[in-house]
């Protein structure tokens, strides 16, 4: 076996035992105990605050903060000490987890903690779980993991969520269109959006408007405006201002 194979492996097998690490059984966590040739002994339980599940024979043991082998390992010992089995093979599942939760704010439908569990750990779950984006809310929401935000398009990835993450449902950005169109006021960019599809969300050009005497002001910073003639192809970016002047004739 050569030095690449066994870097590549070792590699593997650090993050496996870093991810067991990770996936610790919590407060609120249901699991499935299984003791082989013992179906008496199958339990199925939520933990409780103090942090235990309550089993047949040996009462209360406190599982949370330990891997499901870890719980497996200490339901087995006890059920030994007791002396009720010689060599219990006990076996524990997480079936479902509410241990782990996330924070959705911003623009969605009920903001608020949400638990992460098989699933509905994608995004787009746990958004749909939060009832959705407000009419107004972004499809670019912003993920915060350990304190790094990180910017996510929530209909183009698919992001898995873990637990502590916060989800920012921010304002979509959004151009302005006034002048002689139908409908004057503020909308939102989609990607790609031109000049041309921006004046038909305002409901297009009146009678009175020309498509030839389009004027755009696009933010430069520090509250200044550039000023500019445009065409229909022309790009839209988030707070540009379209005004749509009087045909000269």
């Amino acid at each position: 076996m050569n030095r690449i194979v066994v870097g590549l492996f070792l590699w593997a097998a650090a993050l496996a035992v870093h991810a067991q690490a990770l996936d610790k059984v919590g407060v609120g966590d249901a699991l499935r105990v299984s003791v082989f040739q013992q179906p008496d002994l199958a339990t199925e339980a939520r933990v409780s605050e103090r942090g235990t599940i309550t089993m047949p024979l040996i009462g209360e043991v406190r599982v949370a903060g330990m891997s499901a082998n870890e719980a497996a390992a200490r339901i087995a010992a006890e059920l030994k000490n007791g002396k009720y089995l010689n060599n219990p093979q006990v076996t524990v599942a997480v079936t479902t987890l509410r241990s782990r939760q996330v924070n959705v704010l911003g623009l969605v439908a009920r903001p608020g903690r949400f638990a992460l569990d098989d699933t509905s750990s994608q995004l787009a779950d746990v958004i749909a779980a939060a009832g959705g984006i407000s009419p107004e809310g972004s499809k670019i929401v912003t993920v915060i993991r350990d304190g790094t935000p990180q910017r996510v398009d929530l209909f183009t990835t698919a992001f898995d969520l873990k637990n502590g993450d916060t989800v920012l449902v921010d304002r979509a950005p959004v151009f302005y269109i006034y002048g002689e169109v139908a409908r004057a006021g503020a909308y939102r960019i989609e990607p790609g959006m031109t000049v041309m599809q921006a004046i038909a969300a305002g409901g297009g050009i009146t009678p009175r408007g020309s498509e030839r005497r389009l004027v755009l002001r696009r933010p430069v910073g520090e509250g200044k405006y550039q000023e500019s003639a445009v065409g229909l192809q022309h790009a839209v970016k988030p707070d540009d201002v379209i005004y749509v002047r009087e045909s000269i004739f």
